[in-house]
């Protein structure tokens, strides 16, 4: 075991190399953060005493018991006066411990507690790697088993993870917090005829033969990342490759729609790397998701997870995947040390897609997006239950919310109409460069922020309002607000049907996916039935294959009762499992008392088997189930 004195590994675990803050290489162990704002209140370890710094994984995924099992085997780093180490675990079933020479060591899985799961103890007795062997449940919350016919080619199934945010201690037992950064390798078994990918560099790309008429895919990932960001699928996956570094997996019936969705891809990395320095993690692919995921992407290294909802045949919506790339920087390159400050991921991507946007497709389209984001805070602050609330703060609640995006998006782009885009660019390059591979804190980027931007400037200072921004509710007065000609014009049409004119009057030649979702958001929320009937049979809504258009023009319906929007609401909610669009529409129909709720019901007994645990967990607490 590397066994260090304390003061040693304090300074090896707080302090970058060189070569990182110059943005150069590797670190082979990141650092961690010990300051008080940086405990993590979400995981049970005690990384400044020991931690884990690299997994290795040997798994078969079972589809007929739904479960992981085999071993994971780490690697602890300890000060000198270590006696045990603690993980998190949610549901293991554990059935050994060992080091690396197959001698035992004592363990104890403490009291679980609800979402955060359970601390596993383990007695180092010496051992610089341990070994435990053990099964995931059958339920564990990061993993969704498909059967055939939830899949798109109908005939064979699939299995994903979610792991963020504290989700993969229900298949991995490590230390499940973002300021711990560990590299990884694996090997997964899986049936014959199906593919297993993860987000790691590919080591064996057409797998190897394993017992029982198994293959086995091995992987690894040499740069220290946050465990959440450990992502596993087995389906029957065909790939197509879009450029010399990106390709798309997906199930063969939805390969070439995709690809022609995202064929962009490549000039989106070379734009980001213009922006804000190399892309550091080699290859960038896409994996394209049945429709039971619950997110619209997940930013896995090296494998960005889609959901099937972006395609929609006019690649209106790749600023989705202009996020998840963005997080290759802002998020898996500089991580928020803890949930607390998931705006630091959240934020910062946001603000980063909208410049990538702005490159590739020019100023009018960012700005319509950028709008769009004002409109979108206003609604999280009235869901968080107006400005003045906790819950509008930057830094702040560990669940974090959809504020942590719009708002911190909104405050980036404050900073940069105040000093200057290119001044704004050249620090968040360098950003990016000092704290590449490590966690960070609010505490430490306004830190930083001041040390390398402000420098001092004192009036600079007062015009930013910088802790206002990230520890008060609410949004400061100095807040920058991009308006769209384009969503201008959209609220006139609106204004116009509002008050009585015929749909059939309305040029929607051209409007965008954000145009569409616009125009209807600016409805009256209540509207007749001939009204709303004469929406639906110009613009055909309730028919629309576009799910973010269809959601927005749900919610309007369910608002007022319409009846002939129920077939499609039904229609959408057993087909998409998409937190973000299926939700609110949850959300309304409880809104609507018996009426709504008899439907709501009636449709999530069908639908919650098909929706991942994140998505059902969301709906079991809007409809207290």
């Amino acid at each position: 075991m590397k066994r260090l004195a304390p003061a040693v590994l304090a300074a090896l675990l707080l302090a970058p190399t060189a070569a990182v803050a110059a943005g150069q290489t590797t670190p082979a162990v990141s650092p961690i953060l010990t300051t008080p704002d940086a405990q993590d209140v979400l995981s049970y370890a005690r990384p400044e005493i020991a931690r884990v710094t690299h997994v290795d994984l040997d798994l078969a995924a079972d589809f007929a018991s739904q479960t992981m099992s085999g071993t994971a085997t780490l690697d602890v780093l300890a000060a000198r006066d270590a006696k045990e180490i603690v993980l998190d675990t949610d549901g293991l079933q554990i059935a050994s411990v060992t080091d690396a020479k197959g001698r035992p060591l004592a363990w104890k899985v403490g009291a679980s507690e609800t979402y955060k799961g359970a601390p596993l103890t383990i007695q180092l007795n010496g051992a610089s790697r341990i070994v435990i062997t053990y099964r995931s449940a059958s339920n564990a919350r990061a993993l969704q088993w498909l059967p055939p016919q939830l899949t798109a080619g109908k005939k064979k199934p699939y299995l994903f993870s979610q792991g963020q945010s504290i989700n993969n201690r229900s298949w991995i037992p490590t230390q499940d917090s973002p300021g711990i950064r560990q590299t990884w390798t694996a090997k997964i078994t899986v049936p014959a005829d199906l593919v297993a990918v993860m987000s790691g560099e590919r080591l064996t790309p057409e797998g190897e033969p394993a017992a029982g008429g198994k293959r086995s895919y091995r992987f690894a990932m040499d740069k220290p990342v946050p465990p959440y960001l450990i992502a596993v699928a087995v389906g029957d996956l065909v790939f197509k490759p879009l450029g010399k570094r990106t390709g798309v997996w997906t199930e063969p019936s939805m390969l070439d729609r995709s690809a022609y969705e995202l064929a962009d891809t490549e000039k989106m990395v070379e734009a980001a790397e213009g922006l804000y320095g190399a892309y550091r993690w080699g290859r960038y692919d896409l994996l394209v998701l049945p429709p039971s995921f619950p997110f619209g992407g997940m930013e896995n290294p090296t494998l960005t997870f889609l959901t099937p909802t972006f395609l929609t045949g006019d690649r209106a919506n790749v600023g989705l995947v202009a996020h998840e790339l963005a997080h290759s920087w802002s998020g898996n390159l500089v991580t928020n040390a803890t949930w607390s400050d998931s705006w630091l991921n959240e934020g910062f991507t946001s603000y980063f897609e909208n410049r990538i946007m702005e490159r590739l497709y020019g100023k009018e389209r960012a700005d319509v997006e950028a709008d769009l984001t004002w409109d979108e805070l206003e609604t999280n602050f009235r869901a968080a239950g107006g400005r003045t609330t906790p819950g509008t703060r930057l830094h702040g609640d560990p669940e974090g919310g959809q504020v942590d995006y719009t708002k911190g998006a909104i405050f980036l782009k404050t900073i940069e109409e105040t000093v200057g885009r290119d001044r704004w660019d050249a620090y968040l390059r360098s950003y990016f460069d000092r704290h590449a591979f490590q966690p960070q804190t609010t505490a430490g980027f306004l830190k930083d922020l001041r040390a390398n931007l402000i420098r001092g400037d004192q009036a600079l200072e007062a015009k930013l309002q910088l802790d206002r921004w990230a520890y008060e509710p609410g949004m400061p007065d100095n807040a920058v607000h991009v308006k769209s000609p384009q969503l201008a014009a959209v609220e006139r049409a609106a204004a116009a049907f509002a008050a009585g004119g015929p749909a059939s009057a309305i040029d929607t030649k051209g409007w965008s996916t954000q145009l569409w979702q616009r125009f209807i958001a600016r409805l009256p929320r209540t509207l007749a039935a001939e009204r709303l009937a004469d929406l639906d049979r110009t613009f055909r809504l309730s028919e629309q294959t576009n799910g973010y258009i269809r959601s927005a023009w749900l919610e309007l319906a369910i608002a007022n009762r319409y009846e002939p929007a129920v077939p499609s609401i039904e229609q959408f909610l057993t087909s998409v499992g998409r937190t973000l669009l299926v939700r609110p529409l949850y959300q309304g129909l409880k809104a609507q008392g018996d009426w709504g709720m008899t439907i709501a019901r009636r449709v999530y007994a069908k639908a919650r088997p098909t929706y991942h645990p994140v998505t059902a967990g969301a709906i079991d607490k809007v409809l207290g189930e």
